[in-house]
């Protein structure tokens, strides 16, 4: 047996000590490989995962990778939620001798809709964040629900209504803190007419706890009966205190608020109801008013009737117009109605008023039929009726012939006659008419050589002028209606010719021959008797009537030196 001069080779046991170091070492070593593959550069957290539609929660995404600049796509968080505000910052900072630097964001969410939502996964430098399952209860169902700093109310003054009656929708917003830059949503109907009515702040304690309020108020009106549906109002706001050397005010956070939808039925007009028109009101009133005393009715001479239709609880738009007069012996002539709306914290009350002038052609007793308006009281739930009474009154004074409108031209209509003109016959009329002008001429070279003595002897001799009457005509056309004004201007021509009493205010200008006249007559006719009504110019009234008063004034001291020709005074 050969012996070896090498020492035989021994087989190294399978767990020897330099294979345990070399597994070990690779084990060490892929693990920080694995922890380092691991370690998310991307994160993202909520406040809380469980919330009501109407309160709000805050999303932090975090990023520490090496890359800088950009920003995740936060568009991918409205399709569930409703972005109300973000924030960005920078930050480093040092733990137990480790460095560290990250971008972080703050957004705060709002959800859209109620159930099971996730808050998406983002991405950034070719990192993504986790998805965040998010619980979205209904309002005020919440854990914190009886501890939230700011909620809604809505509340409704009824259960029910028919159509076009008017309901009342407030919307209040609780706070236990600061609020300002408050946004709402308009509260829309569809099917309704929305009108905002009133808007208030006061305070009310809950439970012992100070709470301040923000209450708006909307008057609806349903125009079709079923069911009206008042949809959820989204209430913005910021909490915290503004601060005014601040850009950005860091601690000040938006706050989102969202009400309860409410469903009202709406029922249809009563079969019972008798009324031409459907008013649904809680009260209506009729009003009559003069624009002087009836007592003083005069043939030719209008007088003005103004009768107001209110309602609470209506729009003017819904109030019906009044019956038209149609009385024999008087003449009437309507102004275009005015409609009003007043808005106040018990909602809408309309106003309709209507302006008559009314002209009496010939004396005696006239009545004026009773106003009926029937009405649905929603109050008590029936059928009412408002009448304004008959109205009784006398005319005195001379019949007018013609039954054109006081103030309007007479149109005259002439038959035409054929006369037998004997020889010679224009030559008579050219040699009266050179007589006359020879003896207009004398007369005229006479008067102005003995002005002082003459005295004129028209037939249209004019009153002493009184400056009072002047003075209140000027008043009245300041701010006085056309009636007045025109009434006042036949009491001045009476006073200063008294001989045209009789005669309507047209006739008596023509035959004065005074133009200031005609022309005052004529705007005061288009203000009062066109349709549609010409605007007063009270500027060019107040300038003729000024003429009108010096003209009358200098014949007071200075008589006309020219009578007219063919006149009954002595030449």
């Amino acid at each position: 047996m050969e012996t070896s001069p090498f020492p035989a080779r021994q087989n190294l046991p399978a767990g020897g000590p330099f294979t345990l170091i070399i597994k070990t070492v690779c084990t060490l070593i892929l693990l920080a490989l694995s922890v380092t593959a691991t370690a998310q550069e991307l994160t993202a957290s909520v406040d809380r995962n469980e919330l009501a539609i109407n309160e709000t929660f805050t999303l932090t995404l975090r990023y520490s990778g090496g890359q800088r600049g950009g920003q995740p796509d936060f568009n991918l968080l409205t399709q569930d939620f409703e972005v109300l505000s973000r924030q960005q910052s920078n930050q480093y900072r040092v733990i137990n001798g480790h460095a560290e630097s990250f971008v972080e964001w703050t957004v705060i969410l709002a959800p859209l809709k109620e159930g099971k939502l996730f808050v998406p996964s983002l991405h950034l430098h070719g990192q993504i964040s986790d998805a965040i399952p998010i619980t979205v209860n209904q309002a005020g169902q919440s854990p914190s629900g009886d501890k939230r700093q700011a909620f809604l109310e809505v509340e409704l003054d009824k259960d029910k209504v028919h159509v076009q009656e008017q309901l009342l929708v407030k919307v209040r917003l609780y706070t236990t803190v600061g609020l300002h830059d408050i946004a709402t949503d308009p509260l829309q109907i569809p099917g309704a007419h929305v009108e905002k009515v009133d808007e208030q702040r006061f305070e009310r304690r809950i439970d012992g706890v100070g709470h301040a309020v923000y209450e708006l108020t909307y008057a609806v009106f349903p125009e079709s009966s079923g069911e009206l549906q008042i949809p959820a109002l989204n209430y913005v706001a910021v909490t915290g205190r503004r601060d005014p050397f601040s850009l950005f005010n860091r601690n000040a956070q938006r706050m989102r608020l969202r009400s309860e939808a409410k469903t009202v039925k709406v029922e249809p007009k009563p079969d019972s109801y008798s009324g031409s028109h459907w008013l649904p009101a809680a009260s209506l009133g009729l009003v009559q008013s003069w624009s002087k005393d009836p007592e003083e009715f005069k043939v030719g001479e209008p007088i003005t009737r103004i009768i107001t239709l209110r309602a609470e609880g209506l729009r003017a738009a819904q109030l019906p117009p009044l019956p038209k007069l149609n009385i024999d012996g008087l003449k009437t002539y309507p102004d275009q109605a005015q409609q009003e709306d007043q808005p106040d914290s018990n909602g809408i009350s309309g106003s309709r008023i209507e302006t008559t002038a009314i002209v009496a052609t010939k004396p005696g007793s006239y009545q004026l039929p009773a106003v009926t308006i029937t009405w649905w009281d929603t109050k008590t739930g029936r059928q009412r009726a408002t009448q304004l009474p008959a109205f009784r009154f006398n005319v005195a004074g001379a019949p007018v012939l013609d039954s054109a409108p006081p103030g309007a031209a007479t149109p005259t209509h002439s038959t035409p006659v054929t006369t037998t003109v004997e020889p010679g016959f224009w030559q008579k009329v050219a040699i009266a008419a050179i007589a006359s002008h020879i003896a207009w001429i004398i007369y005229f070279f006479y008067s102005r050589k003995n002005r002082p003595a003459l005295v004129t002897n028209s037939r249209y001799n004019k009153m002493p002028a009184s400056r009072a009457d002047s003075e209140n005509l000027k008043n009245l056309i300041k701010d006085a209606s056309p009636q007045e004004i025109q009434a006042e201007l036949r009491k001045w021509v009476n006073n200063r010719w008294p001989t045209v009493q009789s005669l309507r205010l047209e006739t008596a200008a023509q035959q004065l021959k005074v133009p200031e006249l005609s022309q005052v007559l004529e705007i005061l006719n288009d203000a009062t008797y066109k349709n549609p009504p010409k605007p007063i110019n009270r500027q060019q009234l107040h300038i003729l009537v000024e003429r009108l008063a010096r003209y009358t004034d200098e014949a007071e001291v200075k008589p006309r030196a020219l009578p007219d020709l063919f006149s009954g005074g002595a030449v």
